[in-house]
């Protein structure tokens, strides 16, 4: 069966704040219901500053969610009336990407082991260093020393959730409490560069690239073997599109095209040359957009008949009405994922 994934950044070009409250709101109730279905994670990432509202808090909105799909729902409360078990809930949240260099290290060691603890170990977090000079101007980190404070960030989680006084910046310290997952919280490295592959190599850490890069998953291994570290790749499909399921998609391009447009176009604008992405896109126009596949609306038959790793939805894109939302998250848990895992 695929991996099947529910993306969230909040995105809304026209909001306000009640609507993006709304928005906010309807996205845990998404997540409940998607934990309900059996979809196996939720997807969030990190940026700042943007003039949409793409989610800055990542690990904010993990929390709420984990709050929303452990104890929260009506079947539960009944089996723990009736002297059931309690078994919280199953779904991950998978943050990705956070910018690493942007953190105080002791605070996100502090912050990722109590979403561990409150989650039983379903927050997956993966470190990249970014690629917008503005996030670190406005955040006041510096550019020029963001391989040195992404290193740094690194060993300080990992020897923080030892729960064992280490050294950090000149003085003793100690994380507490340990996290519930030993050794320690999932932590993967993500990125397109030699210098990132090396990294998680180095650090003995999962490599997530940012796209499907055979040749970087090779380098990576190679360094595995040269610092003599373990590890693992995980490698996205070649093309892993994000997916809007709708019994009509003409009509669903007609009506809600431009919210996938803007959403492409503004990820688009920030990435250089340089930039490796999975999902970046060329397209000026929703019909060009729409060729170029890489955000796709499917019938339920057309997404339950695709082939690959994972399945990613994406139910409130660049702004989409949270009805229309529902209506592509229904039919992908009612008529797709029955099939899936049939």
């Amino acid at each position: 069966m695929a991996f099947t994934v529910v993306r969230f950044n909040l995105v809304d070009p026209d909001a306000t704040p009640e609507t993006l409250s709304a928005r906010y709101r309807a996205a845990l109730e998404m997540a409940a219901y998607a934990d309900d279905r059996g979809i196996d994670t939720v997807q969030t990432e990190e940026h700042h500053g943007a003039a949409n509202g793409w989610l800055p808090s990542p690990f904010v909105f993990a929390g709420s969610v984990f709050g929303a799909t452990q104890g929260n729902s009506a079947a539960r409360s009944a089996s723990l009336r009736g002297g059931g078990r309690e078994t919280g809930g199953r779904i991950s949240v998978t943050v990705s990407a956070i910018i690493g260099p942007l953190y105080d290290p002791l605070r996100l060691a502090e912050d990722i082991a109590v979403l561990d603890l409150i989650s039983k170990g379903r927050l997956v977090t993966v470190a990249g260093i970014g690629y917008r000079p503005e996030e670190y101007e406005q955040l006041g980190a510096d550019w020029g020393r963001r391989g040195k404070l992404q290193d740094e960030l690194l060993d300080t989680l990992l020897q923080a959730w030892t729960g064992e006084p280490f050294p950090f910046r000149g003085r003793s310290v100690r994380v507490t409490p340990r996290p519930y997952t030993q050794p320690h919280p999932l932590l993967l490295i993500g990125g397109s560069s030699k210098a990132a592959a090396r990294r998680a190599a180095r650090f003995g850490l999962p490599f997530f690239p940012s796209a499907h890069l055979p040749e970087l998953e090779a380098y990576y291994h190679a360094q595995r073997a040269e610092f003599g570290t373990d590890g693992f790749c995980m490698m996205p499909a070649a093309k892993t599109p994000l997916l809007h399921v709708a019994e009509d998609p003409d009509r669903t391009w007609a009506l809600y095209g431009e919210h996938f447009l803007h959403e492409a176009q503004t990820y688009a604008s920030w990435q250089s040359k340089d930039i490796t992405s999975a999902v970046r896109s060329t397209a000026t126009s929703v019909d060009a957009l729409r060729r170029e596949g890489v955000y796709r609306v499917v019938t339920p038959d057309e997404c339950a008949a695709l082939s690959g790793d994972s399945l990613v939805l994406h139910p409130l894109c660049g702004g989409m009405p949270v009805d229309e939302g529902w209506r592509s998250l229904h039919l992908f848990a009612e008529n797709v994922l029955p099939r899936l895992k049939g």
